[in-house]
């Protein structure tokens, strides 16, 4: 990028956002699109020609040839087949063309996506549909068309499809509860999103010379450094020029796009960073953080350096995180979660916040499944991250505000008052909370920030899961007070038994404490600590007659992303578990072997003057037992990866590699550990963690 980059001339440079389509539309057509973004609404296709016109020459003025429908299948990353604009005219020559049909919808072959059984090998046809909400962008000579990817038989093989149903279940309930109060003027409640991406740079040829950050996105093997994060001097510390440059570059690239690229800062690991965006509606912001991964492993390259997304790239230091930002907003630009000046907007306030505790309550297993892979689970439940278990952090003071209205109290502080003026009701501050890194969902004053995703993970699945819990929440309570007699009764009635039903999955202590595992399962909380134990709530009683009641995803669907975790997590815990065998057998065993063969000639030379070597054997014997050790973990790894592979039924065989493969990997790495503790570096057959966390 250039040094002379002006951040206000460039931002959105790239993208058909509102004030692109305001000078490239005529007036009508721009306010029928803009309804048509504003209400979440189907393109009429009557302006379609018009529209893919406008978006077709100003991707051209671009330097764009081709245009893509940019998807999100169950692959967990983007997937795009770039088409020409070019179009024959019969005479050796071509015309740039791109019709209404080919920008609202695509074709695509869907063979080869995971589908979890819903469709055959065979049965190919897949379709994308434009979601006109997440705006059409340019980036590397195509037009990128945000859409959605659903089957044949018209069902969702994507991430986004079930976000925008549970972006319109939210909205349809919230809207119900804002008109109990009287608000008649808002037309829509959109989930709004900011999703905090902690990611790890190390040097491309460091590593290049090893497979298993190639294969796998995290070290297998690795002793720890001699310093790691104990001395907590990385975290916001002074940027490193390499850094600095590699963000200032990502940031520009970011900017051009429309991503409010707003925060860079050192994480607390040596080698770790985060970068976080402003708030944005819920897919798009979804859409942004998918293109933010890509482009983030891309400008590194161009740096001579590699972006790591792992959850947990290195042992014994911390892993990464994507803080999911969660909060609702109105069309008019009101926080629903931000407390108000009127007393009517504060008990508007603690209505939707009875609603957000009581969902998550309620489905604390949905919210930990959707978090879940065999990444993060490395970094769940360690004192690093979020616990794995499911709980809410209010903050004394607003905890205290819940308490005072169950009691019937008024509640006073120091910190300035909003007063409720419903006299069953209390006053309570505004922005009360600290914040409690510890906590997996955490109320930061006018947001809940959801601190399990991990780094790699796409947030729709999430979000999905927030948005219809707490739909279904919103709707019990529009239900309940639709036609009351006394609105004012009836609310304090309901908000008072719910958090008494509820509160028990408020907590504002220390997170990380085996205090909390234990006061959790006296509350009666769950604890899922892996993949394993978390995927099968998705296809639960409850799970299904939750999706089906708002259409986010029918019976089938369910069951089929349950059968695509399952796959995905045997998937990636086999190709570690063959990549540490690999690296054993062909790289550590062969280099162990000549360094104790080393020190055997040198013990020889020793006994052959009259020294006795009493440091080269014993050396040579503490090698040889390990090597011996090594031997016999290869074997037992191997036996695991076979027992898991025969396994057929994709539960069991998950299980198989949770519970056999997993542990001999681990086994084995613990003897590999030992060993290059003891081995010359010199002879260590790839870089080692100072290496990978210090050369930058």
């Amino acid at each position: 990028m250039s040094d002379n980059f002006n951040v206000m001339e460039q931002f959105g440079i790239d993208v058909f956002n509102e004030n692109t389509m305001r000078q490239r539309l005529p007036k009508i057509i721009y306010k029928q699109l803009k309804q048509t973004i504003d209400e979440a609404k189907e393109l009429d296709s009557s302006i379609a020609d018009v529209v893919a016109s406008a978006i077709k020459d100003w991707a051209i003025e671009k330097g764009a040839t081709h245009f893509t429908h940019w998807f999100q299948p169950m692959t967990g990353i983007t997937a795009e087949k770039h088409d020409s604009f070019i179009t024959p005219i019969g005479d050796g020559t071509v015309i740039m063309e791109f019709s209404g049909k080919e920008l609202i919808k695509g074709e695509s072959d869907a063979s080869s996506f995971p589908s979890g059984g819903l469709r055959a090998t065979f049965e190919a046809r897949g379709y994308t549909a434009w979601d006109p909400t997440s705006y059409a962008f340019v980036k590397n000579g195509s037009l990128y068309i945000p859409t959605a990817f659903y089957s044949y038989g018209g069902e969702a093989l994507d991430k986004k499809t079930p976000l925008l149903r549970s972006m319109d279940a939210v909205s349809t309930q919230a809207l119900r509860i804002l008109r109990l109060f009287g608000n008649d003027t808002v037309k829509r409640v959109v989930p709004t999103v900011g999703a905090e991406q902690e990611y790890f740079l190390v040097d491309k040829k460091t590593y290049d010379k090893r497979k298993d950050l190639i294969f796998t996105g995290r070290t297998l093997f690795g002793a720890p450094a001699p310093k790691g994060q104990e001395m907590d001097d990385h975290y916001y510390g002074s940027i490193k020029a390499r850094v600095a440059d590699y963000m200032k570059d990502l940031d520009e690239h970011l900017w051009r796009l429309g991503i409010t690229s707003k925060t860079k800062h050192n994480e607390v690991a040596p080698a770790q960073h985060e970068m976080a965006p402003l708030f944005a509606p819920c897919n798009l912001s979804c859409d942004q953080n998918q293109l933010t991964m890509d482009i983030m492993k891309k400008v590194a390259l161009e740096h001579g350096l590699v972006c790591l997304l792992h959850e947990k790239p290195f042992a014994g230091i911390n892993g990464s995180g994507k803080h999911d930002n969660w909060s609702l907003s109105t069309d008019t630009g009101k926080n629903l979660l931000d407390p108000g000046k009127s007393p009517m907007d504060n008990a508007q306030f603690l209505t939707f916040l009875a609603a957000i505790i009581k969902a998550v309550d309620e489905y604390p297993e949905l919210l930990r499944m959707a978090v879940a892979t065999a990444g993060n689970d490395h970094r769940l439940g360690a004192n690093e991250a979020p616990p794995a278990i499911v709980s809410i952090f209010l903050g004394e003071d607003l905890e205290a505000v819940i308490e005072h209205l169950i009691d019937g109290t008024n509640y006073t502080t120091q910190r300035a008052m909003f007063n409720v003026g419903v006299s069953s009701l209390p006053s309570f501050p505004k922005d009360s909370t600290d914040r409690n890194r510890t906590s997996p969902f955490a109320f930061t004053g006018n947001k809940f920030e959801f601190r399990m995703c991990g780094s790699s993970l796409n947030i729709a699945g999430p979000n999905t899961v927030l948005n219809t819990i707490v739909a279904n929440s919103l709707k019990e309570f529009a239900d309940e007070l639709e036609g009351c007699e006394n609105f004012t009764e009836a609310l304090h009635d309901l908000l008072v038994r719910t958090i008494k039903e509820h509160k028990r999955v408020i907590f504002n202590g220390n997170g990380y404490g085996n205090e909390w595992c234990e006061e959790a399962e006296k509350r009666g909380l769950p604890n899922f600590r892996s993949t394993i134990d978390a995927i099968p709530a998705l296809t639960s009683p409850k799970s299904i007659k939750l999706f089906k009641k708002f259409g986010i995803y029918t019976e089938v669907e369910l069951h089929a992303r349950a059968e695509i975790h399952l796959e995905n997590y045997s998937k990636a815990v086999n190709i570690e578990a063959l990549t540490a065998a690999d690296m054993a057998r062909t790289e550590i065993l062969p280099a162990v072997m000549k360094y104790t063969g080393e020190i055997c000639s040198i013990a020889a030379s020793k006994k052959a003057i009259g020294i006795e070597p009493s440091v080269e054997l014993a050396l040579a014997a503490k090698l040889n037992d390990l090597t011996v050790s090594l031997n016999e973990r290869l074997e037992a790894l191997g036996d695991a990866v076979v027992k898991a592979q025969c396994t057929e039924e994709s539960y069991a065989k998950a299980v198989a590699y949770h519970n056999y493969v997993f542990p001999a990997m681990q086994e084995l790495r613990a003897v590999v550990d030992e060993l290059e503790t003891k081995v010359d570096e010199k002879c260590w057959p790839y870089p080692t963690y100072d290496e990978l966390l210090y050369n930058i």
